[in-house]
């Protein structure tokens, strides 16, 4: 069975769950007996390797939600490449959830309640379109399960979606809790709630995760240094000069 975490193999894993009569669903339609898949992707690290994974699954015809931060240190889906990525996957037929961030706040249910409407409103009003679903952002066990909406909201870790039905994710780059295709709810021809990562999909093949996560590190520091050249003279001087040695100069 393949562990190959690539977007090709991320793509051969959903046609293999497609050939066995399996279709793609929404939270909001899907049906806990049937052959039904929710494709969920928890936006971590990257979304430029979100929207990656988000043209591949078009091509499939998947329509995937994709759970996006707000308050993270990795990105920001304000700015003007992060608002770019947010279009585009809607446009390619994706939903748009919120990846709640829980451990910034309060564990009391009105002070989450709050944040977490506070923080849909945001997304809200900067997309011009709704809202529909949240998950927690490496969640306390006692969110899991947790039967009740947030901020009016469903949330990914309800009972029916990690009780009624399979759930299955690909954290820390494995399929640490045995892989989708050997999971129980697919041979009972249940439904399944599949997470994945995108950062460790957009990949080279035979990477491990933390060649990964050097490389976006790397990739990072590129454009780090790039937009302190935007924004400042003495530091884009200092490019110059760097990539162009001698440029300045004049000829004997």
């Amino acid at each position: 069975m393949s562990d190959d975490f690539t977007l090709a193999g991320y793509a051969a894993l959903l046609e293999e769950l497609f050939s066995r009569g399996y279709v793609a669903r929404s939270y909001h339609d899907a049906e806990p007996n049937a052959k039904h898949l929710i494709v969920r992707h928890d936006v971590d690290i990257s979304l430029e390797s979100a929207l990656r994974v988000a043209e591949m699954e078009s091509r499939l015809r998947v329509a995937a939600v994709f759970l996006v931060l707000l308050r993270t240190e990795m990105y920001n889906p304000f700015s003007r490449d992060g608002e770019r990525c947010l279009r585009t996957l809607i446009k390619l037929g994706h939903e748009i959830g919120l990846h709640f961030d829980a451990s910034l706040y309060s564990d009391e249910v009105d002070v989450l309640d709050h944040a977490c409407a506070m923080e849909c409103t945001l997304m809200e009003s900067f997309l011009s379109r709704p809202v529909r679903i949240v998950s927690f952002h490496r969640p306390a066990k006692a969110l899991i399960g947790l039967d009740r909406r947030l901020a009016g909201r469903r949330h990914a870790y309800e009972p029916a979606f990690v009780k009624a039905m399979g759930y299955c994710s690909d954290s820390r780059g494995g399929w640490h809790h045995g892989h989708p295709l050997e999971h129980s709810a697919i041979a009972r021809g249940h439904a399944l709630q599949l997470l994945t990562h995108p950062i460790w999909w957009d990949a080279r093949a035979g990477e491990t995760p933390v060649e990964k996560l050097n490389r976006l590190a790397l990739a990072r520091f590129d454009v780090t240094r790039l937009e302190l050249g935007r924004n400042c003279q003495p530091y884009a001087a200092w490019l110059c000069d760097s990539f162009n040695p001698g440029a300045g100069e004049g000829t004997p």
